[in-house]
């Protein structure tokens, strides 16, 4: 039952992220995430489509963290790499979300996307089966290089940025404050999420403890 309720929290995290990031990508033109931005760049100049890229970007760094250190690789990067991929691209094909209107409501679009992305990945990452690809990455780059998760995770997304920015991704505005946004609302949803399911495994040990 304790496990049950880790995975059905995990999936639930990356369906809600999944729904933010399609989001934002309905209103790129105000910029997206350094990650997406190459995703869609990628898409746009070879094709494909945004989710399986997200899913064969998700793959080689899975590949390089496997390479560097193993300890940040659980069955559910392996989920988080694919799932996420997929969800977007059904959720594109469901086409039921808000399309760019060149208005101010693309800028509460976009920030309601944020927002969902910040609270779906605070519920996945709270379920604790395992990082996910990017996170696995830079923090497996952290150890290896002695450098503070902060600044690998800075250096990174700029890297990505600058590939994606040159591959004619959609940068703007929201991009270079993107964190900033997302962080908090991240942090905020990891803790909430991560103490309700502290306690229901309490209580589940408590009462199998009992009888």
């Amino acid at each position: 039952m304790k496990y049950v309720l880790h995975w059905i929290v995990f999936f639930v995290g990356l369906m809600i992220f999944s729904l933010g990031i399609t989001m934002t990508i309905n209103v790129q033109h105000l910029g997206i995430h350094p990650w997406d931005v190459l995703n869609v760049a990628l898409y746009d100049k070879v094709g494909l489509s945004i989710g399986s890229w997200a899913i064969i970007i998700s793959g080689l760094l899975i590949v390089i963290s496997w390479i560097l250190d193993k300890r940040y690789i659980k069955i559910g990067t392996f989920f988080n790499a694919v799932l996420i991929g997929v969800f977007v691209d059904v959720y594109m094909w469901l086409d039921f979300l808000p399309k760019a209107t060149n208005t101010w409501t693309d800028v509460v679009v976009i920030l309601i996307g944020i927002i969902v992305m910040g609270v779906g990945g605070g519920i996945y990452n709270a379920a604790g089966v395992g990082s996910g690809p990017r996170d696995g990455f830079m923090l497996s780059i952290s150890d290896k290089t002695g450098q503070s998760i902060g600044r690998i995770r800075i250096i990174t997304e700029s890297l990505v940025l600058v590939i994606g920015l040159l591959l004619g991704g959609p940068v703007f505005v929201v991009t270079f404050i993107f964190t900033f946004i997302q962080s908090p609302i991240f942090q905020w949803s990891y803790l909430k999420f991560g103490n309700m399911i502290s306690k229901i495994d309490k209580n589940y040990l408590e009462k199998r403890a009992v009888s």
